[in-house]
């Protein structure tokens, strides 16, 4: 069967899947497999759907069922080949690999992905052969030296292998990936002496780099002193507080250890190669290529808990979180890194509509340290987002208790506890809680929104409160919640002309918004465009408002709104006449 072929038949099939979905309500049931099993064209379709949708391991099973009936159609090898890899099977994909270069010899990727298997079978000279035919660009290519270098080192050859890694012209951000390796294959090869100056330059070139810092604080703790090694960490704190990998790391020389180098031997230094040169890509948009490399550091060393980290995040980035979860549950106990990886997962669980065994799993990381300021702030998230402002405000207490000194970055837990103090009617909390994060961060835009839009309503400090609102427009004038707030805030004053023209705008910006399209039909009622406030509320109640705000919303639909006998204007008047507003 050609190419072709599968696209002739693909709607067809297409259909007769679809129509066996729908009579048996499901998806992925055995009669669609059963569908799906010998039929080439519903295969295609169904690897086609899932690769659109990210799915790699489903696409790599639909795309192997179809070679079975057109093993040697290139297009589809490619398809599977690259299918299989991203979603980890990297055995599979060895195999797969042989028979794409036997196609297409150039392919770089497959060429990668043999020289990865031969460094992992110590075929060293194999690896190397297959590293130098991988070259495509900046990124390959300096992703091969690294490779190769690692291959001739694992073969015993330390300084040939730095050697040929320091002929590598390109880039100069080339240099601190030239650099720590070449520091860790000499270190790696006990070259004391020249492994320090190659740590040395890495960290100078970039002191905030997490993985050159353990580098070179490591060499130092066991050649350079105690003081030497913590002074490099104390310095990456300052712009990282408190990772665990360097909270763990800084114990451990302040008890008086010498820690091992980074690696232990060839296959973990090339997995250190992808994983960084992977997780770089992978934050500047280049995701294709990220999961192939990362999976591949994983390949080589299964326990690199940063490569897993970095999959898993690189899966949220992707919107897969149940990919995600099932990275995080891949990191051991024993990992400094696991109470962040439940944390993630836990957040993951609760994207999936998991919402009880996110709070499980968030509620056992705080069990194990009742301290733990993120645990304690995510679970308030979870309790804030399911409307539990009960148990948010009571989380967020504790979360507010671990902070010895509030500073500046901790404006976020008062905002948020404030938010879960107004929803739960506890207003005296809710004000004091507001003006504390504006005093940790002055001119805020979401607290000032949040405190003028909550003055305004309630008819008290308007004319602040107004002013507290334009100033978190100024700042974000296309966030559509907070262009509601001000074209409210008219209305509540009784600006009606005012009010319809910052609301229009701000269902513009969030046009699926029940509360924000409710606000207009208000105004519009109060300017006598009472077919236009009826389209409005209608609007807002095919978009799923809460239930007392649906209810409310079904009044207006059938009585409109009651005479204007008072405005919150009168407030205004009235301080500038020499009367006063409550507070």
């Amino acid at each position: 069967m050609t190419h072709s072929l599968l696209f002739r038949h693909a709607a067809v099939i297409g259909a007769v899947i679809a129509l066996s979905l729908s009579s048996a309500q499901a998806a992925q049931t055995p009669s669609e497999q059963d569908i799906l099993r010998d039929n080439a064209a519903g295969n295609y379709l169904a690897a086609r759907h899932a690769s659109l949708e990210g799915d790699a391991n489903a696409a790599a099973g639909y795309y192997l069922n179809v070679l079975k009936t057109d093993p040697h159609n290139a297009e589809l090898l490619s398809s599977a080949f690259l299918s299989v890899l991203t979603g980890g099977d990297i055995d599979q994909a060895s195999k797969l690999a042989e028979k794409v270069l036997a196609t297409d010899h150039t392919n770089h990727i497959a060429r990668l992905v043999l020289g990865v298997r031969a460094l992992k079978q110590k075929q060293y000279s194999l690896a190397r052969q297959d590293f130098s035919q991988s070259v495509h660009g900046p990124v390959t290519d300096l992703t091969a030296a690294l490779l190769s270098a690692w291959a001739r080192s694992g073969a015993g050859d330390a300084h040939a292998a730095v050697d040929d890694l320091d002929r590598l012209s390109g880039p100069d951000w080339y240099g601190v990936f030239k650099d720590l390796h070449a520091g860790l294959i000499l270190d790696l090869g006990n070259s004391r002496k020249e492994a320090g100056k190659r740590y040395e330059s890495a960290y100078k070139a970039d002191p905030a780099a997490l993985r050159t810092v353990q580098a070179y604080g490591r060499y130092l703790s066991r050649f350079g002193g105690k003081d030497a090694a913590l002074a490099v960490y104390a310095d990456f704190n300052k712009q990282l507080p408190d990772h665990p990998l360097v909270k763990q790391e800084i114990k451990q020389i302040t008890d008086g250890e010498k820690l091992p180098p980074l690696v232990d031997s060839a296959q973990a230094g090339a997995a250190e190669a992808l994983y960084g040169i992977g997780a770089s890509i992978g934050q500047r948009g280049g995701e294709d290529l990220a999961l192939v490399y990362l999976q591949l550091a994983l390949y080589l060393q299964p326990s690199h808990s940063m490569a897993l980290l970095s999959l898993a995040d690189l899966y949220e980035t992707l919107k897969k979180p149940e990919l995600a979860i099932n990275v995080y549950d891949r990191i051991p106990k024993s990992s400094p890194l696991y109470r962040s990886a439940q944390i993630q997962l836990a957040i993951d669980l609760d994207t999936l509509e998991r919402t009880d065994e996110a709070k499980k799993r968030l509620e056992q990381v705080i069990a194990d340290h009742p301290n733990d300021t993120e645990a304690l702030m995510a679970l308030g998230n979870v309790e804030r987002e399911r409307k539990d402002f009960t148990g948010c405000g009571d989380t967020y207490s504790k979360a507010v208790t671990t902070v010895a000194k509030p500073e500046k970055s901790n404006w976020v837990m008062f905002y948020f506890r404030g938010i879960c103090y107004e929803r739960s009617n506890q207003w005296p909390k809710a004000e004091a809680d507001m003006k504390k994060a504006l005093e940790l961060y002055p001119d805020q835009p979401l607290v000032l929104n949040y405190l003028g839009y909550s003055w305004v309503d309630k008819g008290v400090h308007l004319e602040e409160g107004m002013d507290m609102i334009r100033r978190a427009v100024e700042q974000r004038p296309d966030d559509g919640y907070i262009v509601d707030s001000l074209g409210w805030a008219y209305f509540r004053t009784g600006n009606y002309g005012e009010a319809v023209k910052n609301l229009e705008r701000a269902v513009q910006l969030k046009p699926d918004d029940p509360t924000i399209n409710d606000h207009l039909g208000d105004a519009y009622w109060r300017v006598g465009r009472t077919l236009e406030a009826h389209f409005q509320w209608s609007q807002a109640v095919d978009f799923k408002p809460d239930p007392d705000e649906l209810a409310t919303l079904q009044k207006k639909l059938k009585e409109g709104l009651p005479p204007d006998t008072s405005s919150s204007a009168d407030a205004i008047k009235a301080k500038k006449s020499g009367g006063g507003n409550g507070g």
